[in-house]
């Protein structure tokens, strides 16, 4: 297939394009030699005119910061929800060619005052504006698959981490990130919310990769479906950073912080994709998932 992505650029975006290539699939990669903004209408319209046509889309690109979209609502609805739109829009210019989209959502849809196990049938409630655009990009895919002429699949992903063949993740807000850095001498020490006993979890980005291909490779047009992407299986902070020191080999600082209101626990309920797509997180073993971003980030160090 002929599959544009989005946000191929990005850590989760290189992953996938790669992962694509190797399976025979043809990646155009968006920014590719031009960059193109999405919230460009104009430009997004003008470049799917001239390009041949595509069979899919993996739509990654977008802004995906909380703390930054409380700063700027604006901007992260114009990219997230406007974007996209932007995108199904310009789709239409070939109205011939039935296309799949597969679109990357977050867990973060579900809200930040639930605790447990999350399914893909709960209501959803974002509680910030990156959340909410994402929520809103869902349901405006839902309706252009009903429209016509497309197929959508959205993944609502969990954390991602890992390393895969020299791409890793450079985000210095996560924890794993913020455990390598401080392993490596970056940054003075860790710091962490409370006791270290909340629990999430953390996908290695190489099986993220592979939901993508089968999403891409599964989606019907003319049919939506939601998928979470997770290993569904919770540890806690204080394992993430006993899991790294012993990776790294480093007995770096910690420093437990006063709590906040967060919930205790939040892990995806998985049965749906394993069943329906044949997914399963094989390499997102916490070892493992710290153990290729320590590795492939020391080799391009």
């Amino acid at each position: 297939m002929r599959i544009l992505v989005t946000g191929a650029g990005g850590f989760v975006g290189r992953a996938v394009s790669r992962h694509l290539q190797v399976h025979g699939h043809l990646v155009l990669p968006w920014p590719g030699r031009h960059r193109l903004d999405l919230t460009d209408m104009h430009a997004v319209k003008g470049w799917l005119e001239e390009a041949d046509p595509i069979d899919a889309v993996v739509h990654l690109a977008g802004a995906s910061t909380v703390r930054e979209s409380w700063q700027d609502p604006a901007r992260y609805y114009a990219t997230n929800l406007g974007g996209t739109a932007n995108l199904l829009a310009g789709l239409r210019v070939n109205p011939g060619q039935p296309v799949r989209v597969v679109f990357a959502s977050t867990s973060a849809v579900y809200g930040s005052h639930r605790d447990g196990t999350l399914s893909e049938d709960l209501d959803l409630r974002p509680s910030n504006p990156y959340a909410a655009t994402k929520a809103a990009a869902e349901q405006l895919l839902e309706y252009e698959t009903l429209a016509g002429g497309i197929g959508t699949t959205t993944l609502r992903l969990f954390n991602v981490a890992g390393g895969l063949d020299g791409i890793v993740d450079s985000n210095p807000t996560r924890i794993i990130n913020n455990c390598l850095r401080a392993a490596a001498g970056e940054i003075p020490q860790v710091n962490v919310n409370g006791d270290g006993s909340a629990r999430r979890e953390f996908t290695h980005v190489g099986d993220v990769a592979e939901a993508f291909r089968l999403a891409v490779e599964t989606t019907t047009v003319g049919a939506s479906r939601t998928y979470n992407v997770g290993t569904g299986v919770g540890v806690s902070m204080k394992e993430v950073i006993d899991t790294a020191r012993g990776v790294t080999r480093v007995d770096f600082g910690v420093v437990y912080n006063p709590p906040v209101d967060e919930p205790q626990t939040l892990i995806a309920e998985v049965s749906k994709v394993r069943a329906e797509l044949g997914w399963m997180p094989e390499r997102s073993s916490l070892e493992q998932v710290i153990g290729d971003a320590w590795r492939f980030r020391t080799d391009l160090s």
